[in-house]
């Protein structure tokens, strides 16, 4: 399961402030003689006990998406939280109201997929295409969409893909969909036919590897 991280960050301010007595209070007390030593190291530990004040110890916490015991699987949930990050972003970038209601789509169910198989790693066999092809190309392909839009970049080529694009997200999200069910379901399902679409796009566009 996902679990937070605490590591203790102690400041340096406090140190320095403390060292920054010797150098500068020997200027005024000789360090030779044992009571001004005693002095100096008095006013070491004040000015250390004011740079904590000043600057006071934090507690860091650090999010460990995944650790399942398994560094495959964390390695592939990592990928997973990656791309839908990268998703989410493009989505909201993307004015098309139509193609970011199919992202929304394809987002929710990518991270159902990965709360899944967070809970039974052995489950993550039966999404490794999924994780390693399907999601990343169509990260990609959200990627180029949205570049075009950004920069306005016209013609031929431009139109067609952007069509394209926008006409099989919501098939591409059904097969996303359809992926997670196959995690519920006694039987594999092939979700291969459904998403055959964007195979055929990524080749057309020569995006795909």
């Amino acid at each position: 399961m996902s679990k937070w991280q605490e590591k203790t960050k102690r400041p340096v301010l406090p140190i320095y402030m403390a060292a920054l007595v010797w150098p500068v209070g020997a200027l005024l007390l000789p360090p030779y003689r044992l009571s001004n030593l005693l002095i100096l190291a008095g006013l070491s530990l004040i000015a250390y006990a004011v740079g904590t004040k000043l600057c006071p110890t934090r507690v860091v916490r650090t999010l460990i998406p995944y650790a399942t015991g398994s560094e495959d699987v964390d390695a592939m949930l990592n990928g997973i939280a990656a791309n839908l990050d990268a998703l989410h972003k493009l989505n909201e970038a993307i004015p098309d109201p139509q193609l970011s209601a199919a992202m929304e789509r394809m987002e929710k169910a990518g991270r159902s997929i990965a709360a899944v198989v967070e809970k039974t790693p052995d489950k993550a066999r039966a999404i490794d295409r999924f994780a390693r092809y399907y999601l990343p190309e169509t990260v990609k392909l959200m990627a180029t969409y949205a570049a075009l839009e950004q920069n306005g970049v016209k013609g031929e080529n431009a139109a067609q893909i952007e069509s394209e694009l926008r006409r099989n997200a919501a098939t591409t999200a059904t097969a996303f969909e359809n992926q997670l069910d196959a995690l519920y379901s006694a039987e594999a399902m092939d979700i291969s036919t459904d998403i055959e679409v964007l195979d055929s796009i990524l080749k057309s566009q020569n995006l795909a590897k």
